[in-house]
């Protein structure tokens, strides 16, 4: 299913600030941040499945027990290849806001600026951190972060999103997992790929928006 919006001078405006973020030369004084999330469903097995082994895949029952839901929050730094992910329960403006906190303080604390890539969820807003933290708090925090906004309709602008597809294919795919046990795998993955400076090289540019777009930009 596809949900067309139309690309409308606020969605080029908002589209060509992010392609020039990305195009800026790196700066580890202002590092630039993709972050999002991903629903994930937790499912438990009813049978033991039965084991791999030489040339027989690993087989599972079709039934499982469903478990609920958790969120997991990712962020990632395409330049200085690190990123943080975090398991939780839910995803409150709370939850958002204790996310933002940790990953400032982890890596971050000395950078002049922060520049924040998100999404519009309606937690993503300066008064999620003046409802969590209060407004004197939040103004000291957010003094240290500028926020840009994908388009609406233009998650694809966010790099967020592909660390979150290489986090499904490497470590979500498999069906019985337990919370406690999809955070240890997060955390492994996350260590793994930060040891090893896993970076996003983004080669998206402006021209090639109008060239591949440009006939259905409305003014």
């Amino acid at each position: 299913m596809w949900c067309i919006g139309e690309i409308s001078a606020e969605y080029r405006a908002r589209m060509y600030s992010l392609l020039a973020l990305y195009a800026r030369p790196y700066d580890a004084r202002e590092p630039v941040i993709c972050l999002d999330e991903k629903s994930k469903q937790l499912l438990r097995q009813t049978r033991a499945p039965l084991p791999a082994k030489p040339a027989t895949p690993l087989r599972e029952d079709y039934e499982y027990e469903r478990m609920g839901t958790c969120n997991i929050f990712v962020a990632v730094e395409p330049r200085g290849g690190k990123r943080l992910a975090q398991v939780t329960e839910r995803r409150t403006k709370a939850d958002f806001v204790g996310f933002v906190l940790r990953l400032l303080d982890r890596g971050y604390d000395k950078a002049r600026k922060v520049h924040l890539v998100l999404d519009n969820l309606n937690t993503h807003f300066r008064e999620s951190f003046e409802e969590v933290l209060g407004v004197a708090a939040a103004a000291r925090l957010l003094s240290r972060i500028e926020f840009h906004y994908t388009p609406k309709h233009a998650s694809w602008l966010n790099m967020a999103e592909i660390e979150i597809g290489i986090l499904s294919h490497q470590c979500l795919a498999r069906r019985g997992i337990e919370k406690a046990a999809l955070t240890a795998e997060v955390a492994a993955w996350q260590k793994r790929r930060n040891t090893a400076r896993c970076g996003i090289e983004w080669t998206f540019t402006r021209r090639d928006a109008d060239r591949k777009m440009g006939h259905h930009y409305v003014s």
